[in-house]
């Protein structure tokens, strides 16, 4: 048995949903443009620089959740799958995903976004399992506010560790163990993993993997 890992935002998919969703959120001006925009660009380039602070990222992403009730927010969810995510998922990253889900493998997507934009996505995938930062919900509607720890950087492991052991498997129960990533804030998880594979990298990822000689693949 093998168990499977991918990131998602610039993985799987060919943008990030993270940034996509404030986006789609300014555009129909449920966001202001003026004061969101340019702090999305922010939390964005720190992302990809690996010094995004989480929790301050976290605490701007997440409360527009906590503003809307869960009807609306699932009704611009499903145009935003339809406008913004699906265009963005190659025939090559659903065919890998296929591959793996064929075989006799345990298939997971780890992300930093939360399960509230991701979940879709990982149906959209035909993938069974999600990791991702849980947004806390209270009779219903959002807080804004994360629960437990976010799954990003060091925080994938914990979360993948703690997922293993609620079905009682554990690292070594596998043949084999593959994460498939483009970024640099993924390093700790891939570093863990039998069979790292370097996705359209970042440039630290892209030089750390030849270095190390992990496959370094595109999906675009």
């Amino acid at each position: 048995m093998k168990l499977v890992l991918f990131d998602l935002d610039n993985t799987l998919l060919s943008d990030d949903s993270d940034f996509q969703w404030a986006q789609f959120l300014i555009s129909k001006g449920v966001l202001d443009r003026e004061v969101y925009e340019s702090r999305n660009q922010v939390f964005f380039d720190n992302y990809k620089a690996g010094t995004l602070d989480i929790f301050e990222f976290l605490d701007f992403q997440l409360a527009p959740l906590a503003r809307h009730a869960r009807e609306v927010l699932d009704t611009w969810h499903r145009e935003f799958m339809a406008t913004v995510i699906r265009p963005v998922i190659t025939q090559k990253a659903r065919d890998l995903v296929n591959k793996h889900l064929a075989e006799d493998s345990i298939v997971a997507i780890v992300t930093a976004t939360n399960v509230f934009v991701t979940s879709p996505i990982a149906r959209e995938f035909g993938i069974p399992h999600l990791i991702g930062t849980v947004p806390a919900q209270e009779g219903g509607r959002f807080t804004g506010k994360p629960r437990g720890t976010p799954a990003f950087q060091k925080g994938k492991i914990e979360r993948v560790e703690a997922w293993l052991e609620s079905m009682g498997l554990w690292w070594g129960a596998f043949e084999s163990t593959h994460f498939y990533s483009d970024s640099r804030n993924d390093l700790p998880l891939l570093e863990i993993v039998s069979h790292p594979v370097a996705v359209d990298p970042d440039d630290t990822l892209r030089a750390h993997a030849e270095k190390m000689g992990w496959p370094v693949i595109s999906l675009r």
